[in-house]
C-alpha cells in the first residue's frame, strides 16, 4: 500500500478525546503522536531531510503525523517564540517590498504589535480587522493579535466600500488596521460604524480618515517594548476569523481556533509538501484568504522556512517578475494565475523556476491542458488540491509523481472523505455525491449563524458544498458546485450581487449571472440583459454595462460576457431556471 492511501485510511481528532478509523467507528482514547509516526512512512518528499520534533513550549511535542496540542496553548507561541530557543534567531523569516526579516525581527515586531493593540484597548476575545495588503505588517498584527488573545479577522483588500461596512458590523471589530494605499477605498465605510473604535494605518503617517483619527502603525510600535508575554488562551480558544461567502452571497465568519493552525502545517504542507527550513515559498494568493493564510504565515513559520511577499495585485506579469528575481523552491497559485503566467512571454526565461521543485494549485479546478503545459514548459508538476475556507486549507490533494490531470487529488491524511446523496447516504461507487470532509482543522461554527452553522458543520463533518466523482483509485474529480455560487480566479463570486449590480443600471430591467468557460476553459461570469428597450442593445452598451458593475462591486466580480435577451427563462411560479441559460 502507497503511502497516500494509508495516510487515507488514517483519521486524527486532534485534541477530542475520540478518533475515527476509516468505516467512520469510534475508537477509545487520543491516537499517541508516537503511534502515528510509527505507522506512518515518509511520504513523496522521502528524499529531503525530516523536520524534527517541535515544541510549544508548553508540555506538547509535535511531530511529522499529527499534533496533539496542551491545553494551555497559544499559537504564538509556537509559530513565533519558539524559533530563538530552537536557535533559528538569525535565519530570514520573511522578505517583502521594504526588506528581510529575521526571525528575530518577526518576534520583536509581533511582541511590539501585541502591546500597540493593547495599548488601544483590544482585549482578549476581541476582534480586530486586518485589510493589510501582504508584508511585514500583516504578520505582525496578525501574530499580536494572536498573542495577546485577541482575534485577528483578515479581510479581501480588493472589496468596494459597502462590503467593508457590512464585515465591520457583522464582526463588531473593535479596531481596524488598514494599510494606507487602501485607506481611500475603505475610508467609505467608516462613518457611523457602533462598535469600531479605533483605526491603524499601516505604512503611514497618523491620519485622518473618515473623521476619524488614525493612529500610525510604526509610531505605535516604536514606542512598545520589544518582549510580550502570550495570554493565558486554551486551545480550544477561538485564534481568528476568515470569511467565506454562501449562497446568499453574504460573507459568514468561519471562526478557527488556536490548535488548527498547526494541524494544516504538518498534515498538508509537511506531509504532501514535504516542506523544510531550506525552502523559499512564495504564494501570489494573499494572505487574507485561508490558502494564502497557510502557504504564506503558518507552512514556513512551522518548518522555519523563508517566505516572499508581494503587496501588489498578483497579475501574471509581476508575479514571474517576483519568480525570477527570489527563485523559490515552492511557488503556490491558482489556476487563472498559471494561465495567465503561460501567456506571458517572459516566463520563457527557464532561470525563473529553474529551482522550482513543487508547485501548488487550489481554489477551483486546474484545467488539465493548464497544468500539463506548465509542466511540460517549467519541469514542475503543479499538485492540484481542493480546500475551503472553513476547512482552513487543502484536505484533498494531488501528491508529487503521481499527478492525475484533470482531478483534486486523493485524501490529504489526517482528513475522513465521504460522498453522499441528498438523503445524506452514501452514494453508489462511481457516482457524483456532495462531499463531505472531516478533520482536524474544521472550523468551529460560522458567527452568529445558528442556521448556516447547523447546514454545514453537521456531526464533525463539513458539509462542503462541492460534488465530486470517486474513481477506483481514490482520486476525486470536481462535478460542480451544489449552490449557484462561482469562483472566479479562485474567489467565491455571489451571481446576485453582480445581478443587483446590473440592474442597478437605469437601461436595465432584468438579469442574470452564470459560470462561462472561457478559451483557457475557467470559470468566469456571463451575464444576460434584458433592456427595458431593446433597441438599445450593443456592444457599446454592453462595455457600459461592464464598467457599470465594475464601479459598484470589487471589479474581479465583473462579467466577461453579456448577452442581451428578450426575456429570461423562467418556471411557472416565476424562479429563474439559470441551468437553461448554462445550456444555451
Amino acid at each position: 500500500m502507497d503511502d497516500g492511501r494509508l495516510m487515507q485510511e488514517m483519521v486524527v481528532i486532534i485534541g477530542l478525546d475520540m478518533q475515527y478509523n476509516a468505516a467512520g467507528n469510534e475508537t477509545a482514547g487520543l491516537l499517541s503522536v508516537q503511534a502515528m509516526t510509527n505507522k506512518i512512512p515518509q511520504s513523496a518528499a522521502a528524499s529531503r531531510e525530516p523536520l524534527p520534533a517541535l515544541s510549544d513550549g508548553a508540555g506538547a511535542t509535535h511531530e511529522a503525523g499529527g499534533i496533539a496540542t496542551a491545553r494551555e496553548y497559544n499559537a504564538a507561541t509556537y509559530f513565533i517564540d519558539r524559533h530563538a530557543r530552537e536557535g533559528r534567531g538569525a535565519k530570514i523569516a520573511y522578505i517583502d517590498d521594504c526588506g528581510s526579516y529575521t526571525y528575530a525581527d518577526l518576534a520583536a515586531r509581533v511582541n511590539r504589535a501585541g502591546h500597540a493593540l493593547r495599548r488601544l484597548g483590544l482585549e482578549m476575545e476581541q476582534r480586530v480587522m486586518l485589510c493589510v495588503q501582504d508584508g511585514i505588517d500583516f504578520a505582525a498584527l496578525f501574530w499580536g493579535a494572536v498573542k495577546i488573545g485577541a482575534v485577528p479577522v483578515p479581510v479581501n483588500t480588493m472589496l468596494a466600500a459597502d462590503d467593508y461596512d457590512y464585515l465591520l458590523r457583522d464582526s463588531r471589530a473593535k479596531l481596524l488596521a488598514v494599510s494606507a494605499p487602501l485607506a481611500d477605498r475603505i475610508a467609505p465605510a467608516l462613518g457611523s460604524q457602533p462598535f469600531l473604535r479605533e483605526v491603524i494605518v499601516c505604512g503611514g503617517a497618523a491620519a485622518t480618515i473618515a473623521d476619524r483619527t488614525a493612529h500610525s502603525f510604526d509610531a505605535l510600535s516604536a514606542a512598545a517594548a520589544d518582549e510580550l508575554n502570550a495570554a493565558p488562551t486554551v486551545a480550544d480558544d477561538v485564534a481568528l476569523w476568515l470569511y467565506s461567502s454562501g449562497s446568499t452571497g453574504r460573507p459568514k465568519g468561519v471562526l478557527h481556533l488556536h490548535r488548527s493552525l498547526v494541524q494544516t502545517a504538518v498534515l498538508y504542507a509537511e506531509r504532501v509538501l514535504g516542506i523544510a527550513a531550506d525552502d523559499l515559498l512564495f504564494s501570489a494568493s494573499k494572505m487574507f484568504f485561508a490558502y494564502g493564510l497557510g502557504n504564506s504565515m503558518t507552512f514556513p513559520l512551522h518548518a522555519g522556512a523563508t517566505a516572499v511577499l508581494m503587496a501588489e495585485r498578483p497579475a501574471p506579469a509581476a508575479v514571474i517578475r517576483m519568480i525570477r528575481t527570489h527563485r523559490p523552491t515552492i511557488f503556490c497559485g491558482v489556476p487563472t494565475l498559471y494561465a495567465g503566467m503561460l501567456a506571458e512571454p517572459s516566463l520563457a526565461d527557464a532561470a525563473a523556476t529553474s529551482r522550482l521543485r513543487v508547485c501548488t494549485s487550489a481554489g477551483e479546478a486546474l484545467p488539465a491542458a493548464v497544468a500539463r503545459e506548465w509542466s511540460a514548459r517549467t519541469g514542475t508538476e503543479i499538485l492540484d488540491g481542493l480546500g475551503s475556507t472553513e476547512a482552513l486549507h487543502i484536505f484533498v490533494s494531488n501528491r508529487a509523481g503521481a499527478v492525475r490531470h484533470g482531478s483534486s487529488g486523493t485524501a490529504v491524511g489526517g482528513y475522513e472523505l465521504a460522498l453522499r446523496g441528498e438523503d445524506g447516504a452514501a452514494t453508489a461507487p462511481d457516482a457524483i455525491g456532495d462531499l463531505w470532509v472531516r478533520g482536524p482543522s474544521i472550523g468551529a461554527a460560522y458567527w452568529n449563524n445558528r442556521a448556516a452553522s447547523s447546514a454545514t458543520f453537521v456531526g464533525g463533518w463539513l458539509r462542503t458544498g462541492d460534488k465530486y466523482l470517486r474513481d477506483a483509485d481514490g482520486y476525486y474529480h470536481f462535478a460542480g458546485r451544489s449552490d449557484d455560487m462561482l469562483k472566479v480566479g479562485g474567489i467565491w463570486v455571489s451571481p446576485f450581487e453582480v445581478e443587483n449590480a446590473l440592474m442597478a443600471h437605469p437601461a436595465v430591467r432584468e438579469a442574470a449571472v452564470i459560470g462561462a468557460a472561457g478559451a483557457d476553459e475557467l470559470i468566469k461570469p456571463k451575464a444576460f440583459v434584458v433592456l427595458k428597450d431593446a433597441a438599445l442593445a450593443s456592444p457599446a452598451l454592453a462595455e457600459e454595462l461592464q464598467d457599470f458593475v465594475k464601479a459598484r462591486v470589487a471589479p474581479y466580480k465583473y462579467p466577461r460576457w453579456i448577452e442581451f435577451r428578450a426575456e429570461l427563462p423562467r418556471t411557472a411560479t416565476g424562479k429563474l431556471k439559470r441551468y437553461a441559460l448554462s445550456q444555451g
